[in-house]
């Protein structure tokens, strides 16, 4: 196993590449040094032989998101999470989970809020811990989700169920993702790991110039133009990051009270 501070990197000898998100203490929040390596894993697979992805995080949760004061600013006045963008375009690393033709399973061992959940979208499949949760958590922080939230989650549980978790960010247990469509299966805590590599070690032994055919296949009939919504998430994020909700949004999640929105 390989690993960078916050991100392993496994390639198993049944050809599952395994990644895990290793910041345990920030319930593994996403800094952009992890977006970049998560990227670079994802879109180096094919040429490392990799016929299955498996993504996971280290105990107590998936994934948390964005790292609130690194990726967002803190709330503060000015600042500007998108300041390294130059033109209106698609999260790198959703663009490198999206476009991948190599089958991506996300083993959902706690948290999966914010991009956490997006995270979770990208993936072909999703396998649940008895203790996972789920909340699209973009909408309290004043801002839209990424593309996965508008392009994957109606197709995945429904229009009304979508609007529902968008519009208010709640959060859902494992059980009503299930129950909703969500995530495929929801297992014991213990058993999460082995569960999803087993369900990656059937896809592998398959031929894999097929599976990644079928993958494109899916892709093309069922998918959006991601590079297009990308840019729209984009665009609609530099403007709603420069607003007074958005800063409040962030200031009282950090400083754990109630949000007070003004439209502005």
């Amino acid at each position: 196993m390989t690993t960078t501070d916050d991100v392993l990197w496994e390639l198993r000898d049944d050809g599952i590449g395994l990644i895990t998100l290793n910041r345990s203490a920030a319930r593994n929040a996403l800094t952009w040094d992890m977006y970049a390596e998560l990227e670079r894993l994802v879109a180096s697979a094919d040429d490392q032989g990799v016929r299955c992805l498996v993504i996971t995080g280290v105990d107590p949760a998936f994934c948390s998101g964005d790292d609130v004061k690194q990726i967002m600013g803190g709330g503060a006045v000015g600042a500007a999470p998108l300041s390294g963008t130059h033109q209106p375009r698609l999260t790198p690393a959703a663009g490198a989970l999206l476009h991948t033709d190599v089958p991506v399973i996300a083993a959902v061992n706690g948290a999966a809020v914010g991009w956490g959940m997006e995270l979770a979208m990208m993936a072909d499949l999703r396998v649940a811990s008895e203790r996972a949760k789920f909340g699209e958590l973009f909408v309290l922080r004043g801002l839209v989700t990424d593309v996965a939230g508008l392009g994957r989650l109606a197709q995945l549980v429904g229009r009304e169920n979508a609007a529902e978790l968008v519009f208010t960010g709640d959060v859902i247990t494992a059980e009503h993702a299930q129950r909703i469509g969500l995530v495929s299966r929801v297992v014991p805590h213990e058993q999460l790991l082995d569960s999803a590599l087993t369900l990656a070690g059937k896809i592998a032994a398959n031929p894999p110039l097929a599976v990644r055919a079928l993958k494109a296949g899916l892709r093309k009939a069922l998918d959006p133009d991601w590079n297009d919504l990308g840019a729209w998430v984009s665009t609609t994020l530099g403007r709603l990051f420069q607003t007074e909700d958005h800063r409040e949004g962030v200031r009282s999640f950090l400083e754990k009270r109630p949000a007070h929105f003004v439209g502005r």
